[in-house]
């Protein structure tokens, strides 16, 4: 198996294809949000998932031999807390602006470096320290503002579930760079997938709904957009370091950006104008805490 982080320029193509497909899937989870049950929406993208990913599978000649796997626990913690997060962050786009819901999803390189620390016994430096403090004060800036607007409750819950899903992201990304070292990409993204789904099968007690021909359609397109660009990211990790990777994370900012104004006809607040430089600012900082320190030196 070849190494991990040898092709810099294939991960970050990877990375930037991904962004597109993820806004393609949120904003179809958006658009059917009002009327299917979340555990309903999380069923069916996780199923029609699985098409782009055995297709990558049958492609690479690696079904099924690709699914034996050394690390068993390690894909269920992976599988586990990206469960929890789709949850989460789906339940969030359906209170937020798309473009919103990214941001808070931008949180994550800073839970990663802190996670690192709490987890992992790294040292506590001012770098982190710094990028956790813009952090807070972008998503401060965010939130703030609609403490007393008409849909206080709603957005603030939509706030709160953004934030924990970002953080869910960051173990579950923690996790994937470690098991990637023997896992392929296609088994992560398929262990995956089926911890979803059977989590979204299990809310069918709760009360699913029959749907129309055209929000059946969404279903089905988030689940492909959600499987390939589970596949493009799992590669990205893996052809390039987290801290590479960084810097093109804020470019998918730009298409959730565009949905909410050319689809849903949301304009951008401005709690998201000031958050944004913020928020992004602390996670260059985390991202790219080893090469400030290289050029310190200097």
């Amino acid at each position: 198996m070849d190494d991990v982080a040898d092709r810099p320029l294939a991960g970050i193509l990877l990375r930037l294809l991904s962004g597109i497909l993820f806004t393609g899937m949120m904003v179809c989870v958006k658009a059917v949000s009002v009327d299917v049950p979340l555990g309903q929406t999380v069923f069916f993208r996780s199923v029609f998932a699985l098409l782009p990913i055995v297709a990558f599978m049958a492609w690479r000649r690696q079904f099924p031999a690709a699914l034996a796997t050394r690390r068993p626990l390690g894909h269920l913690v992976r599988s586990g807390l990206g469960a929890a997060a789709m949850f989460a962050s789906f339940a969030a786009v359906a209170r937020l602006p798309v473009a919103e819901a990214t941001l808070l999803a931008q949180l994550s390189p800073v839970a990663m470096a802190v996670g690192g620390v709490l987890l992992l016994g790294e040292r506590f430096s001012l770098h982190r320290g710094l990028a956790l403090a813009l952090v807070l004060s972008g998503v401060a800036v965010l939130v703030v503002p609609d403490l007393q607007g008409p849909q206080e409750g709603v957005r603030v819950l939509g706030y709160l579930l953004g934030i924990l899903a970002a953080l869910l992201t960051a173990g579950a990304l923690m996790t994937v760079r470690r098991i990637s070292r023997t896992e392929t990409a296609a088994s992560i993204a398929f262990y995956f997938v089926m911890v979803t789904t059977l989590a979204g099968l299990a809310t069918l007690p709760l009360g699913w709904v029959a749907v129309s021909g055209e929000t059946l359609g969404l279903l089905v397109l988030s689940g492909l957009f959600g499987g390939a660009a589970h596949i493009c990211m799992t590669l990205a990790l893996r052809y390039a370091e987290v801290s590479r990777l960084a810097p093109f994370e804020y470019v998918a900012l730009i298409w959730p950006v565009l949905a909410d104004l050319w689809i849903f006809g949301l304009p951008l607040t401005s709690g998201f104008l000031l958050a944004l430089p913020l928020v992004l600012g602390g996670a260059v900082l985390a991202g790219f805490e080893g090469r400030f320190k290289r050029l310190l030196r200097r």
